[in-house]
């Protein structure tokens, strides 16, 4: 919701999933052409990463951390162009930051130059210098 608010609706396009329980889409996107729902995970992820400059990841759940490690693993085995990945909201995601650098870098399964894929703020404006400044370089 914030990108589309940012972006405004008229350069907005969703990606939605249809879900028996979850939330539906948001208010700045809902019932405009330019939504797309989708069955399956797998065909939302490839559009929705497909498409992306940039993501800006905040507080959830499974379906959020699944985005998180295909983001992470398709820019680090360079299948597709480096974007920013951002982390909105550095408590919540601290223990799985620690467990990342504590356990799974230092057991050497991820470089641990991996973990400078991402930035982790609670600041707008840093996630935007992130994301202007990862996009500039390339």
């Amino acid at each position: 919701r914030a990108s589309q608010e940012g972006a405004g609706r008229e350069h907005s396009f969703g990606v939605n999933i249809m879900l028996p329980f979850e939330q539906g889409a948001n208010a700045v996107i809902a019932y405009d052409p330019k939504l797309v729902t989708f069955k399956y995970f797998f065909t939302r992820k490839l559009m929705f990463q497909k498409e992306a400059h940039a993501i800006a990841l905040f507080p959830g759940g499974f379906g959020t951390l699944d985005e998180l490690f295909e983001a992470l693993t398709l820019v680090q085995t360079g299948k597709v162009t480096r974007f920013p990945i951002v982390l909105m909201g550095s408590e919540y995601w601290r223990g799985l930051l620690a467990w990342l650098q504590d356990t799974v870098a230092a057991e050497k399964k991820i470089a641990a130059v991996d973990l400078d894929l991402l930035t982790v703020t609670d600041d707008v404006d840093a996630a935007i210098d992130f994301i202007v400044r990862v996009n500039q370089a390339g």
